[in-house]
């Protein structure tokens, strides 16, 4: 199996990213994985799809993380590569991180991604839906239920009016963006300062003002999610607890959160119950569930991260059931070819 792996750019992935350790794993299983960054992509005058892609060479035994990507980001596994011949391909790339400077390479993974799907490739997750699950208003899809109280509007007064019925407790963040960023909790002491927050946050675009949930003060839960189910091997959840002991309220690895285990409840799990026939509908392969108490926060549906530290703490290898499940899914690719849509084989 030849799988493709879309990342941001090559050059910026660290091994404790799970990209990193999907890719080891495939490898390590004997399948052929290399990395395409967004801005590697070339639709060609004949109409095929190519990519400058960085691949281990495969005599190579690399025996950690470390040294598997640094064969990879090593200038002579640069190899040109038509994407037809690739079996899957996954989207890791994670749009919010382009922002600035690199605002075109934001949609740029997603649209190559369609061209690469129209061509028979598999493509994960399905990027017709996350070209629609751009911003944090994709979340709003999601029934009611499991969702906290949330406005989104670039209108100060509004914003002002909906924390002071929440009674000053609310989290504001940015409608578009991941890992935390622009981030803030507002409560009494902090009320004076939302004229600032806002004028922060609206800079960019909208804003999302949310309702405070107090278990949140203890960190929030990811929970992996694979074809609408929970992920688990060996009779383990992959599911951890990421916290922050600061007064940071980010509890995001990328924001300094920290990873511990977690006993995954039966509200943790009615809550995947809940958004798995979306998720499946969408073409979701593999989702992260950020859950506080018995509300979701997030659905990150670009890049989900932590698989490695969830593996690491139950001494699972969850990434081989992820390469396990593509080898499926090229199977029945196999077999079935055109008459079955990338949307629906994607979380099937």
């Amino acid at each position: 199996m030849k799988i493709g792996f879309v990342v941001n750019d090559v050059a910026t992935e660290r091994p404790i990213y799970t990209t990193v350790r999907l890719a080891m794993t495939a490898a390590r299983m004997g399948h052929e994985a290399c990395f395409i960054g967004v801005g590697d992509f070339a639709f060609e005058p004949d109409g095929s799809l190519s990519a400058l892609a960085r691949r281990a060479a495969p005599k190579k035994k690399q025996t950690s993380a470390d040294s598997f990507l640094a064969a990879l980001q090593d200038s002579g596994a640069e190899k040109q590569l038509q994407l037809e011949e690739l079996d899957v391909v996954l989207l890791r790339s994670d749009p919010a991180d382009d922002t600035g400077e690199r605002a075109w390479a934001g949609m740029a993974g997603i649209a190559f991604g369609q061209l690469i799907a129209a061509s028979g490739v598999l493509v994960l997750n399905d990027p017709g839906t996350l070209a629609n699950a751009l911003n944090k208003a994709y979340f709003q899809h999601f029934p009611e239920s499991v969702r906290p109280r949330t406005l989104i509007s670039r209108d100060e007064k509004k914003i002002k009016k909906f924390v002071d019925e929440l009674g000053g407790q609310a989290v504001l963040k940015p409608l578009q963006g991941s890992g935390g960023k622009g981030v803030f909790q507002m409560s009494d002491a902090e009320s004076p300062n939302l004229a600032q927050v806002f004028e922060a946050i609206s800079r960019d675009g909208y804003v999302v003002a949310q309702e405070y949930l107090p278990e949140a003060g203890k960190g929030d839960v990811r929970m992996f999610v694979m074809n609408g189910e929970p992920l688990m091997r060996e009779g383990r959840h992959a599911a951890f607890r990421r916290s922050n002991k600061g007064p940071d309220i980010r509890s995001n690895m990328s924001a300094g959160g920290k990873a511990s285990k977690v006993k995954v409840t039966d509200e943790m799990l009615e809550l995947a119950h809940i958004v798995q026939p979306k998720l499946v509908q969408d073409g979701m392969f593999l989702v992260g569930l950020d859950i506080v108490g018995d509300k979701l926060m997030e659905v990150n549906v670009f890049s989900p991260g932590g698989l490695g530290s969830c593996g690491e703490l139950y001494e699972t290898n969850f990434a081989q059931s992820v390469i396990e499940d593509l080898e499926r899914k090229v199977d029945l690719r196999a077999q079935y070819g055109p008459d079955m849509s990338n949307k629906r084989l994607a979380a099937m």
